[in-house]
């Protein structure tokens, strides 16, 4: 296995782990912070626009290429 295939695989792999464990820090913080269902939703919400432009790029750089 050479570097190329190597990071094929790791980046997607420790990307959805980064985000997993943002989702669960949101979801702590909310519980935490007693922000209710439209709180948290809100917070989610924030939480989920930025994994979806990340996602947007990812898409638009593939479609560049």
């Amino acid at each position: 296995m050479n570097y190329m295939q190597l990071e094929a695989i790791a980046m997607p792999v420790l990307i959805s782990g980064l985000v997993l464990f943002m989702g669960y820090i949101v979801w702590d913080l909310a519980k935490k912070s007693n922000a209710g269902g439209f709180g948290t939703s809100i917070l989610f919400f924030a939480l989920g626009l930025g994994v979806f432009g990340f996602v947007i790029k990812t898409i638009v750089v593939a479609i560049i290429e």
